[in-house]
């Protein structure tokens, strides 16, 4: 027995060097590798200039906003000029159901009538939505028939449905969703009406975020301050199964997980989300974009970034 633990011990002696050695070169290998990426950077400073170098190159007014939710570091660029909030507006809608669903007034569980009838808020006339302009369509062939709330609230933030998200807005009340965000300290959204609302838009009665509140929100959701920790979980869980992903999530990693909300219209085109690392580390992201000229070429660019963001995120102690 005596002489097998001594040669237990002298071949633990004769590897320890290897496996020390093994660490080292793996660790070295990895700096060498983050020093390679062409976007790594541990400077603020310097990857503000290299974020505004890459979205110079569109035609078009872009703001960001980011938030370490570790240690509270913020990058900001252009994070409080006033963009028309396209469906971006959907997640104060989801806040304020899960609010109400919370305060007692309905369960998320319950059912509602689907119906494609809602009223402007200029004049009160009535108007209709059409499936064609619409991201999900299935929706509108369940009209007359009872939907769950819960599967409402999917379809308005994974497809963006335009239908679900008016049914909802009926349900709440937009005034409502604007109220709750003023509670949370985003002052400068506004969540004025539904979707397709002709006449509003035409009055210039539009919904409209900045970077900041998005991020507030976004942040104020993942340390489980919207409504309650519960409810804050419930709403991730749906953002996380997001269907858009050409932007934010488009040139991180599988493994990295991104619960967000998108929104687009003519010349605009956004992403605003938690990035959630597979160790648990989470920041917040939002790029918000307007009068772009290339659409295409713009959401190239805010992929681009939002990785740049990601290897400047690994770069942190």
């Amino acid at each position: 027995m005596g002489s097998k633990n001594t040669n237990y011990t002298i071949a633990i002696f004769a590897i320890a060097p290897l496996l020390f050695w093994s660490i080292k070169m793996h660790s070295l290998i990895l700096s060498i590798l983050l020093f390679m990426l062409p976007s790594a950077t541990k400077d603020p400073e310097d990857l503000k200039n290299k974020i505004n170098a890459e979205l110079a190159k569109n035609q078009g007014i872009f703001a960001l906003a980011y938030k370490n939710l570790a240690n509270g570091e913020e990058i900001l660029i252009n994070e409080n000029i006033n963009f028309h909030a396209a469906s971006t507006m959907k997640t104060p809608v989801l806040i304020e159901a899960y609010k109400q669903a919370n305060a007692g007034k309905f369960s998320i569980n319950d059912s509602l009538i689907v119906k494609n009838e809602f009223k402007s808020i200029v004049d009160g006339s009535t108007y209709t939505l059409d499936p064609k302009d619409d991201s999900e369509t299935e929706l509108y062939t369940k009209a007359g028939k009872k939907v769950k709330i819960y599967d409402l609230l999917y379809l308005m933030i994974i497809q963006s449905s335009n239908l679900a998200t008016n049914i909802i807005i009926d349900l709440v009340g937009a005034h409502n969703a604007n109220k709750t965000m003023r509670e949370l300290g985003a002052s400068d959204i506004q969540v004025l009406r539904g979707v397709e609302d002709t006449k509003a838009y035409r009055a210039g009665l539009n919904n409209t975020t900045t970077a900041y509140d998005q991020m507030l929100i976004f942040s104020k959701m993942a340390e489980g301050l919207t409504v309650n920790k519960s409810s804050s979980d419930a709403m991730i869980n749906i953002l996380l199964d997001q269907k858009f992903n050409d932007k934010i999530p488009s040139k991180l990693p599988k493994k990295v997980k991104v619960a967000h909300k998108t929104g687009w219209i003519t010349g605009v085109n956004h992403d605003a989300g938690i990035v959630i690392l597979p160790d648990g580390r989470k920041y917040v992201l939002v790029l918000l974009s307007k009068e772009l000229e290339n659409d295409k070429a713009a959401v190239k660019s805010m992929a681009k970034v939002s990785k740049m963001i990601y290897d400047y995120f690994l770069r942190q102690e």
